[in-house]
């Protein structure tokens, strides 16, 4: 039998206050999208960490009059800051390009109140045309679902009460979301909204979908062979330049 909606535990769940962080480092062009989305959000606060942005991110963060903190460059780093920094009882990740559905304080609200759930994210859209990135985004979808593996341009949310307990995410160079999850799923399972968020294509149009998403993998299968986080970042990034 589920639980009562009128119960005390789970009516606080659906009221929980939320704290948005997105960590950036030049997304001049994304960032007052990702900004608007995120304030249609109920009982939210939104803070924007800046790794070293010098291509007017700064500027357009400051005139929507949004919480602007620095720290050192680094995803990993930028989210701890944003998460030490946050008031909410509620964390939300999300990426500088990637927009937040409409409802989606209410969404993930729910996904956290259910049973087992320690954690969630959102199903993944990729913004462009391309027959092919339909494709892509099934095959997220089902591993986020199935495998219980959602990525973080998924906007990975959980409680800050949590969030304190594992330590944040690892501080390295890449795969800080996938060790994060591995770490949040030895506690419980991992929600996904059914509406997703809408992620920049860019990545996949720089290279192509097949090269980008063969990357990817080669990424996550050396991870787990034991090849540094380091190593790893660097060749990642070089592709993308």
């Amino acid at each position: 039998m589920g639980k009562n909606i009128n119960s005390p535990s789970l009516t606080k769940k659906l009221m929980s206050s939320i704290s948005i962080i997105i960590p950036v480092l030049n997304e001049v062009s994304t960032i007052a999208q990702t900004i608007s989305t995120a304030k249609t959000g109920k009982d939210i606060e939104i803070i924007v960490v800046d790794g070293g942005s010098n291509d007017g991110t700064i500027e357009v963060v400051k005139s929507l009059d949004i919480k602007l903190i620095y720290s050192f460059p680094g995803r990993s780093i930028q989210m701890n800051c944003g998460g030490k920094a946050a008031t909410g009882n509620i964390l939300l990740f999300l990426h500088g390009d990637t927009f937040l559905p409409l409802k989606f304080d209410q969404l993930l609200r729910e996904v956290l109140a259910k049973p087992n759930i320690i954690a969630g994210a959102f199903e993944l859209g990729i913004k462009g045309r391309k027959k092919n990135l339909r494709i892509v985004e099934k095959m997220v979808n089902w591993r986020s679902r199935y495998l219980q593996m959602p990525y973080g341009d998924q906007g990975i949310f959980l409680p800050a009460k949590i969030f304190e307990e594992i330590g944040g995410f690892p501080e390295i160079p890449i795969m800080e979301d996938f060790e994060l999850i591995r770490k949040l799923r030895k506690r419980g399972k991992i929600g996904i909204v059914s509406k997703p968020v809408l992620t920049s294509g860019r990545r996949w149009q720089k290279l192509g979908i097949f090269k980008t998403t063969l990357i990817n993998q080669v990424v996550v299968i050396a991870y787990l062979l034991g090849v540094s986080p380091k190593i790893l970042g660097q060749w990642y990034r070089s592709h993308f330049k």
